[in-house]
């Protein structure tokens, strides 16, 4: 198994429609053959800790059988459409795939 997690920096800019959009993007992403399985969430609302960092405001998290699914998730149509269509509309994106 390979844990995909992204986290997402929108522009403050954005309306609450383009919000909306990028969020059933991400969403689509869930399409993939690939994908076993895969959440979609903005920040908690948890106690504030120094250590958490809520700064983001998406997060994705993939999970897939192995790299070679991982490999296949990126050059999806489906992943290079979502990129393509959305990377205007965040400032950072962070990525941490553990296995």
């Amino acid at each position: 198994m390979l844990v995909h997690t992204v986290y997402f920096w929108l522009k403050p800019e954005l309306t609450a429609a383009q919000r909306a959009d990028f969020r059933k993007g991400v969403e689509s992403l869930g399409g993939i053959k690939a994908v076993d399985q895969l959440l979609v969430g903005t920040p908690a609302k948890t106690v504030k800790r120094p250590i958490i960092d809520d700064s983001y405001s998406f997060a994705l998290t993939v999970i897939v059988k192995d790299i070679a699914a991982h490999d296949a998730y990126q050059i999806d149509p489906i992943h290079l459409a979502f990129v393509d269509g959305f990377k205007t509309y965040w400032s950072k994106v962070q990525i941490y795939d553990a296995d």
